[in-house]
């Protein structure tokens, strides 16, 4: 997948988020996670910075599973993504 493909995908999660009530901490840890998987696309981040977003992303993910399934399915698909990145 390409760094393209992903920048879609995260707009996607972004436009999901923005139609769903959440608190503003919820909202927040999105923003950071969102600007840190960019983060990582702009400078091909060491193993290491990757698998702490990846960490980030799975402990949002659980967050969302039981109430906003929707957005826990792409927070599913931007983790699979960036592990099939390996970036």
């Amino acid at each position: 997948m390409s760094n393209t493909q992903i920048r879609e995908l995260l707009a996607k999660l972004q436009e999901e988020i923005q139609k769903t009530e959440l608190d503003d901490d919820t909202r927040a840890l999105v923003r950071d996670l969102d600007s840190d998987i960019h983060g990582l696309l702009e400078t091909e981040g060491d193993r290491a910075a990757t698998d702490s977003v990846v960490e980030k992303a799975k402990a949002l993910e659980t967050n969302f599973a039981t109430e906003h399934p929707t957005i826990e399915r792409f927070m599913r698909e931007v983790i699979d993504t960036l592990v099939r990145m390996g970036i």
